[in-house]
């Protein structure tokens, strides 16, 4: 058995210090029960706990880790930039190199704005889209999770639906009647509520894949579908690219499907394992946010330039193109490993992949939705990360969250999964 007394103990204390013993509520293991795992380091493809056990690692941080943990290049631009200061209080020429690398991996977005989190980015890409038209009402999808703001805790995914909660407390219903909430991968629920409220909807917000309920591919022609549905009522396209961007492909999703949303949102890679985030897009848009609008949104820390210097070189490996060639062998490696294990033992199963994003469903049909992600054995599931994690593989501690793979993800590594996976799923 593996020995997680430490954890344990860290798990007691932290439980009278913090809310659930945690910072986010996945981390509390609700879902899957047992004990937290107290990380104390990590190492390319590996975390190393509060005890001492090393863990082939496919949680990345929930992502950002794109060239895997303590990668030394984005250290040593850490260590740089703290020499000169942690925050300066004023304009630096790393946000602009920022801004500027970010336009050159995606041309369609002409203007940035730095922020400090994913969910910050979202938040005020709502705002500037309720400006920019001078309507009220956002579209989301049932599942898709866009952070933690009032506006998208309706029908949520990620860790609202971990804890069964996917309509949190605290938030007000008027807040809430201003989202209407669409089925993903059903464009004619969509058109549905543009029928009926056209006039008021401001934008339509969707992650291209959706990542907060594992990892769920959009249909051919969905987003094609709501490019046209919105620029035909006048509304603004949002692309969540927070967990894509960077990821999937050098421009994000936008870049593989050859859609140009009005507005994206960015986090996780682009600060290289360090909170920050950021939103643009078209010029027009972005010109009314403050000061060169009216559009109000600030922060003291944003664009602060350790966490710009440690995105710049993480975006910076990325240049090279063969970065995306390694993720994409390392993920369908697993993709066709894990397909191959599930048939040969007769497991029901389906494996959802987009690059290095992927997420092994217990089902006997294909999961294309929040319904058919909800309908998948859960308590298989469940079983299945105990046993990966006593056998040295740590997944993310939810049925509902994707897994991610690095650069630091070679075959041996990714041998070594399946190796256990086979053993976890035949016990």
């Amino acid at each position: 058995m593996l020995d997680i007394s430490r954890s344990e103990t860290l798990h007691e204390e932290a439980l009278t210090l913090m809310p659930g013993g945690v910072n986010s509520p996945v981390r509390a293991y609700k879902s899957v029960g047992g004990t937290p795992t107290f990380l104390r380091e990590a190492h390319g493809a590996t975390v190393i706990d509060a005890d001492g056990n090393s863990y082939i690692d496919l949680v990345l941080a929930y992502g950002p880790h794109i060239l895997g943990h303590n990668h030394p290049r984005v250290n040593a631009a850490i260590v740089d930039a703290v020499s000169r200061g942690t925050a300066l209080g004023g304009p630096t020429e790393g946000e602009s190199r920022m801004a500027q690398k970010i336009r050159t991996f995606m041309p369609w977005v002409e203007m940035v704005r730095l922020v400090n989190s994913g969910t910050e980015a979202t938040m005020s890409a709502l705002r500037l889209a309720r400006a920019a038209t001078g309507r009220t009402a956002i579209v989301k999808f049932n599942g898709c999770y866009h952070g933690h703001g009032d506006a998208f805790l309706v029908k949520a995914g990620s860790g609202a639906l971990t804890l069964g909660a996917p309509d949190s407390a605290g938030v007000p219903k008027s807040v809430a009647e201003g989202t209407l909430v669409a089925e993903y991968n059903d464009l004619p629920s969509v058109a549905r509520l543009f029928a009926q409220a056209g006039p008021t909807i401001a934008g339509v917000i969707v992650e291209p894949v959706a990542g907060n309920v594992g990892c769920v591919l959009p249909a051919a022609g969905f987003l094609a579908g709501l490019r046209e549905l919105c620029s035909r009522h006048g509304a603004l396209l949002i692309f969540d690219e927070v967990m894509t961007g960077f990821r999937v492909a050098r421009g994000g999703y936008a870049e593989i499907c050859g859609i140009r949303p009005d507005l994206v949102c960015l986090g996780k890679v682009i600060g290289g394992g360090l909170p920050v985030g950021a939103y643009g897009g078209r010029r027009d848009l972005m010109q009314q946010v403050a000061p060169a609008g009216p559009m109000y949104q600030a922060g003291t820390l944003s664009g602060n330039p350790i966490a710009v210097a440690a995105g710049l070189a993480a975006l910076s490996e990325l240049e090279d193109r063969t970065a995306y060639d390694r993720l994409e062998d390392a993920g369908a490696h697993l993709e066709a490993g894990f397909e191959h294990i599930c048939r040969s033992l007769g497991i029901p199963a389906v494996v959802n992949r987009q690059g290095s994003m992927l997420c092994l469903y217990f089902s006997d049909r294909p999961v294309t939705n929040y319904a058919e992600v909800m309908a998948t054995d859960r308590a298989r599931f469940n079983r299945f990360f105990h046993r990966m994690r006593e056998g040295g593989v740590l997944l993310p501690p939810s049925a509902f969250e994707c897994w991610f793979l690095s650069t630091a993800h070679d075959e041996a590594t990714c041998d070594r999964i399946l190796e256990v996976a086979r053993q976890a799923l035949t016990g």
